[in-house]
């Protein structure tokens, strides 16, 4: 089972690191964004993945606090990004 975790860990943190350059190189604030709600969904991955493994169930608030906010993040952000483009 430690190997399963080891592993699990380092590919979402490889993905961590490939998502950290999209949000930086980004072309457009719309990948920019992805990129955003693509960590959120990481970050409750990663937690969830520790909260299995540690067998915490206390995590489970922890888990819908950052999937609400990134969910109300990218949403709000899209509603503003959509609005700019609009505008002439």
């Amino acid at each position: 089972m430690n190997v399963v975790y080891a592993v699990t860990m380092a590919l979402l943190g490889a993905a961590f690191l490939m998502t950290t350059a999209r949000l930086v190189r980004g072309p457009s604030s719309f990948d920019r964004i992805l990129a955003v709600d693509v960590l959120a969904v990481l970050l409750v991955s990663g937690i969830a993945v520790h909260a299995a493994y540690w067998r915490e169930p206390a995590h489970a608030t922890l888990l819908l606090v950052v999937a609400m906010l990134g969910f109300v993040g990218s949403v709000s952000a899209a509603r503003l990004a959509g609005a700019r483009r609009e505008r002439p």
